[in-house]
């Protein structure tokens, strides 16, 4: 019973060590949700600051049907979040297959050495070498990252591109590309920025003027879950830290950036009486979020899309 014991404990210490840190309470509560025209269940095509693909939609008004110009795409079965390598799925399937193998044979599903343990021990292992495969993924993809679209920083002080058409915004015959100017790019900060305030301030007049009517109605159901909770979530002092563009494209009157930010803020929640139940009322915490803007022809560009970075 004491191994049993020591066992399980490794494997909650194992997942508390691995798993994310608590769920920020922003605006988009972490979550991917929106629409991104006939790319929105295409994998964007990743950047400096967000260099693995962004997780796919979890809310979208928009038909799983869509067009998909983009390869890999979020609805194709060959999606799996990040791009597929021949190599890891052999060391996947030849370390699987090995366990499977030994077990048959009745020596534990890596060799015997944890066997004693049963079905906790095979649940242990698998668990590791998800996590050790995991790494050496990460490892591998670092050291060959795909082609960036756009370049690192161009958000920052001076490092915005010139305009011209940007790589990513569309191939394949898919829509064409369009051009993103500095004056886009400061817009796209001061949206970041407001946003945050109006959801700070459970304002959704602010937000309907920032944003579409899909992702004000996805706002205003987690505002509301706020106000069921009794807690307020507030996120002050937003920074941008580096920002990158990964596609621009138009189709049907209207234009789309997609756009990679990696940003600071004071996230923090607290309870009706003021007390901090989440995140940290002076503690600046930092997050990678994939945006995606819309706009009608020589209109304001409008937030339309939220997505997490993997």
């Amino acid at each position: 019973m004491s191994k049993i014991q020591g066992l399980l404990a490794g494997v909650v210490a194992l997942s508390m060590a691995l798993a994310p840190g608590l769920a920020e309470a922003r605006a988009g509560s972490s979550s991917s949700m929106g629409s991104r025209g006939s790319m929105t269940y295409s994998a964007p095509p990743a950047t400096n600051t967000a260099p693995y693909s962004a997780s796919p939609m979890q809310r979208s008004m928009t038909p799983q049907s869509a067009p998909n110009y983009s390869s890999p795409g979020y609805g194709s079965p060959a999606y799996q979040g990040a791009p597929r390598s021949g190599f890891m799925s052999g060391l996947m399937g030849g370390l699987i297959g090995a366990g499977i193998g030994g077990m048959l044979f009745g020596h534990g599903f890596m060799g015997g050495g944890m066997g004693g343990f049963g079905f906790i021990g095979f649940l242990l292992q698998m668990a590791l070498l998800y996590f050790a495969v995991r790494w050496v993924f990460r490892l591998i993809m670092g050291g060959r990252r795909p082609a960036m679209a756009g370049g690192p920083n161009i958000f920052a002080r001076g490092g915005m591109p010139g305009p011209g058409p940007m790589p990513g915004g569309g191939g394949g015959g898919g829509p064409p590309p369009i051009a993103i100017s500095p004056g886009d790019y400061q817009q796209f900060e001061q949206l970041l920025q407001g946003i945050q305030a109006a959801w700070s301030a459970h304002d959704l007049n602010g937000l309907q003027a920032m944003a579409t009517p899909e992702m004000v109605s996805y706002f205003a159901d987690q505002l509301s879950e706020q106000v069921s909770r009794g807690v307020r979530n507030s996120v002050t002092d937003v920074r941008l830290v580096s920002g990158d563009l990964s596609q621009a494209w138009t189709e049907q009157g209207r234009d789309y950036a997609t756009v990679a930010m990696k940003f600071s803020m004071i996230d923090a929640t607290r309870d009706g009486s003021g007390r901090v139940v989440d995140g940290s009322a002076s503690e600046h915490v930092t997050a990678t979020e994939i945006w995606t803007f819309v706009r009608s022809r020589g209109g304001h560009w409008i937030l339309s899309a939220i997505q997490q970075t993997r």
